[in-house]
């Protein structure tokens, strides 16, 4: 069975009533569903919530650890948590793709969200295309093993 990690940082629990004209209105489950159910028999799809940095960077040492690739949604980490960039840094150190997604254009909104501390050691970046951000990040990772 091959796993890819999901993980998604503060506030992303709250999808579907926190801003929805910004977030969209799928909830957190919803969306885990659907990549659920996009993926080929034997792809797990590991969809995991905290608004806690320590258990978050905790989730990517799991990753490299297993070798398993990552989607990470950091949320407002994104924009100021060196601790995460650091951990998420040892993913691409041991060759373990990541994928940054967000549901928004970070790029379109405030300026202080323009800055991603995370991006320099992630694989890639999808962002603004809603929920399917995260599909398109898991398809890229199928495709790219």
């Amino acid at each position: 069975m091959t796993t890819i990690l999901v993980l998604n940082g503060p506030n992303l629990g709250r999808l579907g009533s926190r801003e929805p004209e910004v977030y969209g209105s799928e909830t957190l489950a919803d969306i885990g569903d659907r990549l659920a159910a996009s993926v080929p028999e034997g792809v797990e799809v590991d969809l995991r919530q905290t608004d806690d940095e320590a258990e978050l960077i905790g989730w990517i040492h799991e990753a490299v650890d297993r070798r398993v690739p990552v989607v990470l949604n950091p949320a407002a980490f994104t924009h100021y948590s060196y601790a995460l960039r650091d951990a998420a840094a040892q993913l691409k150190t041991a060759g373990v793709p990541l994928v940054e997604v967000h549901l928004s254009n970070p790029h379109a909104r405030e300026t202080f969200r323009h800055t991603s501390v995370v991006s320099g050691v992630a694989t890639g970046v999808i962002a603004g295309f809603g929920a399917d951000s995260y599909r398109l990040a898991i398809d890229w990772l199928l495709r790219h093993p």
